[in-house]
């Protein structure tokens, strides 16, 4: 590859190139340059747009080898054939339109409209599907759900391993070249797992989305789905759940602890889903939308969440909002007026509340020891008609007591587990720790002192 090719696939400036070669970061002793010096120029160039130094990149490289370190643990060797859109489209028989589509979808872009050879064998495999009838717009949806998806899995991995084992190695007093290898070698034992598990876990999801699709099917045959005037469209159950004290949890004791909080209702929350057969939408922080064909197994679902997370110790009391009605299925998600409810609902829900919609209540009509309390109409922000509202409640739970609630960062607190109280304004407080009684001591104004 010569130092004109390395530019074009990089990026990268002729001049900036051949300082970098000057320094070792890329090329060799002649005057050509390999594949993997590609890579290697892309990295140094995101280094420097991230603040670090040339000279900073090449020290650290000279005393720990760390770009071929990369390299082995990450790159796989590429064809340095490249290929414009237009002889892409050629080969596959599309448009250079759709091609163009298609590509920008994948989310690979980024690195100008050149492809390799493993670019155009992936665009090949997807045409496959386009010929066996796969509408374009379904194609370009399945690719960036994979893009998100797998990107994200990546980021897991990569996250993940230099947290736990490579800072690990490091806190162990690791460093220099001896930390580097330390860390290739446990990233070669944990390397060829990455794709047999990740077929598993896929195969796994498609066995359940399946097992979905059949329902799907036999409610349409029954008359039972609604008649879409939309292509993707479908009746659900979206139920959002989160921590109602989930922000002054986090000011007042910490990222950390907050993260072990939230582990543990995530934990929680996946086990309730599971056993109610639904699905996991999304998580965005302490917030959870989940989704369900069956809605009296939504409401099953709620009420376990928010028993569950009553009985923990020292917890912070959930709340959930649930609507049912049609939702558009795209790229991955699900959109809608109803998922909008659904959430405004759960924003609407006070500390251990359960809020649904009429038409949820409707549709889970018949689900065992389950009682819905009428709360009327109320206007929810960013919904223009009111909607009525009705409390979800365990008939054998009703009107039980509550525990005592830690003014500062919302934790409950049962008997013999506040750490702290304190008598203020004739009234007792309890506290899950010294440092929220200090809190409120400081400032008790904040707090409704």
């Amino acid at each position: 590859m010569t130092l004109e090719q390395l530019s074009e696939w990089s990026g990268e400036r002729p001049e900036d190139l051949r300082e970098w070669r000057s320094l070792g970061l890329v090329g060799g002793s002649g005057d050509e340059f390999a594949p993997d010096d590609v890579e290697r120029a892309r990295v140094v160039g995101l280094l420097l747009r991230r603040g670090i130094s040339l000279e900073a990149i090449a020290k650290t490289d000279r005393e720990q080898n760390i770009l071929a370190s990369y390299l082995h643990s990450n790159f796989t060797p590429r064809s340095t054939q490249a290929y414009s859109l237009e002889e892409a489209a050629s080969s596959l028989g599309l448009d250079v339109a759709a091609v163009r589509r298609l590509w920008r979808a994948i989310g690979f872009h980024r690195q100008m409209e050149r492809l390799d050879e493993e670019d155009l064998q992936a665009l090949k495999t997807l045409k496959v599907a386009v010929d066996a009838g796969f509408p374009e717009e379904a194609l370009l949806q399945l690719a960036r759900v994979y893009t998100d998806a797998l990107g994200r899995v990546a980021e897991a991995e990569s996250r993940l391993f230099h947290f736990y084992v490579h800072e690990r190695l490091k806190a162990g007093g690791l460093s220099g070249r001896a930390l580097v290898e330390a860390t290739d070698a446990r990233g070669d034992r944990m390397r060829p797992l990455v794709e047999p598990i990740l077929l598993y876990f896929h195969r796994r999801g498609l066995e359940q989305a399946a097992r979905e699709d059949i329902v799907l099917h036999l409610q349409e045959d029954a008359g039972l789905e609604l008649a879409a005037d939309v292509p993707a469209q479908l009746r659900v159950t979206v139920l959002f759940v989160d921590l109602s004290s989930f922000t002054p949890l986090t000011e007042a004791m910490g990222d950390a602890a907050a993260a072990e909080v939230l582990a543990r209702f995530s934990q929680l929350v996946r086990e309730a889903v599971s056993r109610s057969d639904g699905r996991v939408v999304k998580q965005i922080g302490d917030a959870f939308m989940l989704m369900f064909s069956d809605p009296r197994a939504a409401v099953a679902c709620a009420l376990e969440i928010e028993r569950r997370t009553a009985e923990e110790p020292n917890f912070p009391a959930a709340r959930s909002g649930g609507h049912y009605g049609p939702v558009l299925y795209r790229e991955g998600d699900y959109l809608g007026v109803t998922v909008n409810v659904a959430a405004r609902l759960a924003a609407e829900a006070g500390r251990h509340q359960v809020l649904v919609s009429e038409a949820l209540r409707r549709e889970a009509a018949g689900a065992p020891d389950v009682e819905f309390v009428p709360l009327g109409r109320r206007r929810l922000k960013g919904v223009a008609d009111e909607v009525e509202l009705f409390e979800v409640v365990r008939r054998t739970e009703a009107g039980a007591g509550r525990r005592q609630v830690d003014p500062v960062c919302g934790m409950e607190l049962g008997l013999g587990e506040p750490a702290a109280r304190l008598v203020f304004g004739g009234r007792e407080r309890v506290f899950c720790s010294q440092g929220c009684l200090q809190r409120f001591v400081a400032t008790p104004e904040r707090y409704g002192g």
